[in-house]
């Protein structure tokens, strides 16, 4: 058996523990500069309000509603995650984050006829011990769990934990799920599906192997494994996945028209790609970039231009890969136009074991220094904080309240954003 815990409405419940006067109230949560709907509360679900809403039409069509937005706090949302999964480690021989608030937990070795009432208790536990609110899914194949997970989030009587333990309860539970709520079925195959007849999880299950091979490959037969109750996808493998392109993107807090405004940014997107890369042990063979026009200001010029370059010897380090960035930039760019986006991608992504040099322009002393100098700002800024050390070019203009510049984490608009409460003791006002 496996278990799949999830966080409940993730980010608005980080919010709430830090804000008891909330929990009753409508909550969201914000994209980047405080552009979109990412995260809602029950409450705002019931209200009928739709993710990715603009907050702008949010405010206009529900003014009256009592609606408390935050701004994005990953710092918050990325350390209430940690505490909730130390909490789980210690409670399960194996755990295997599949995301910010999901975790696979490997239930072996546990009584299977005390399965259920275990898995109240431990979300009982994280409860009690981090104040968020969370439900399990348990059954045999990591598909199923996800399915049960749903269900205890949805229905109160499962008390926050739902264990498909029998056969008969399986096909009850896949009668009940659309086709297009199964874990990993996609909008296209979802389209495919009901061409043929397929709208709920039990039809597909019930359609023999052969047809779902010859229809939907690999990937398909998996997931009709999964749900006929047969183990085929690794927990082991949904953790370290390599990456094959990396993007780092961002909209502008406000429109740019200077190229020394745009190369900060795009500099530090580079230098996020870069360490992205590093981190997976991977190197990239090359790198691209592109800029935007506000697309919604159509009383301006539109501009939308990108460029590509490809390193001879493929590369993690962000010197080099921040270098082509900057270049390319100043290729695209053209002057007089308001720049409201821009983005970094890097592709041909393979393992940093086995790099194939060029033989011509391959300096193997350059190479070394580069990578240390990468290594050495990785641990600096492990250590003191992202963005303690960075490239010049990285530096952007503007100057904070302590008159230094501005990191990349606060280049963005976030004018709703929560303290810091769990990671900074000067969150909180005593007295």
């Amino acid at each position: 058996m496996v278990g799949l815990i999830d966080c409940d409405n993730f980010f608005c419940s980080c919010e709430r523990v830090f804000r008891p006067d909330l929990a009753d109230k409508p909550v969201v949560v914000l994209s980047n500069n405080d552009g979109c709907v990412v995260a809602r509360s029950k409450e705002v679900k019931n209200m009928g309000i739709r993710d990715c809403m603009p907050y702008y039409q949010l405010m206009e069509q529900y003014p009256d509603a009592g609606i408390v937005a935050f701004s994005s706090n990953y710092t918050l949302y990325g350390d209430m995650s940690a505490r909730v999964m130390d909490v789980l480690r210690a409670e399960v021989p194996d755990l295997v984050q599949y995301s910010i608030d999901e975790a696979f937990l490997d239930l072996s070795g546990l009584r299977t006829d005390s399965l259920d009432a275990w898995g109240r208790e431990v979300c009982a536990k994280v409860l009690r011990c981090t104040g968020m609110p969370v439900s399990l899914g348990i059954a045999p194949t990591k598909t199923l769990a996800k399915l049960a997970s749903r269900f205890a989030k949805r229905y109160p009587a499962y008390r926050k934990c739902c264990m498909i333990g029998t056969d008969d309860q399986r096909q009850k539970a896949l009668r009940l799920v659309p086709v297009g709520d199964v874990w990993g079925i996609g909008r296209r195959t979802v389209a495919s599906l009901e061409r043929c007849g397929v709208h709920t999880a039990f039809d597909f299950a019930s359609r023999p192997r052969q047809w779902v091979r010859s229809r939907y490959h690999v990937t398909g037969e998996r997931t009709w494994a999964e749900l006929n109750g047969d183990s085929v996808i690794d927990v082991d493998g949904l953790e370290g996945v390599v990456k094959k392109s990396i993007m780092t993107s961002r909209s502008f807090p406000s429109m740019l028209t200077a190229l020394d405004d745009l190369r900060s940014h795009v500099a530090n997107y580079a230098a996020r790609c870069a360490l992205k890369l590093r981190r997976q042990e991977s190197v990239c063979a090359t790198v691209s970039v592109f800029i935007q026009s506000n697309h919604f200001r159509e009383d301006l010029p539109q501009y939308d231009r990108s460029g590509l370059h490809t390193f001879l010897t493929p590369t993690a380090t962000t010197g080099e890969i921040v270098e082509a960035a900057t270049s390319l930039l100043a290729g695209i760019y053209r002057s007089g136009i308001h720049y409201k986006r821009a983005g970094v991608m890097v592709a041909g992504i393979s393992g940093a074991d086995a790099v194939q040099t060029d033989l011509f322009s391959y300096e193997p002393e350059r190479s070394r220094k580069l990578r240390d100098v990468s290594s050495a700002l990785d641990i600096i800024n492990g250590r003191l904080g992202a963005d303690t050390v960075v490239l010049g070019a990285q530096q952007y203009r503007d100057k904070g309240a302590d008159g230094k510049s501005v990191k990349f984490v606060n280049a963005i608009r976030r004018a709703m954003k929560s303290p810091d409460y769990s990671t900074r003791l000067g969150a909180f006002t005593v007295g």
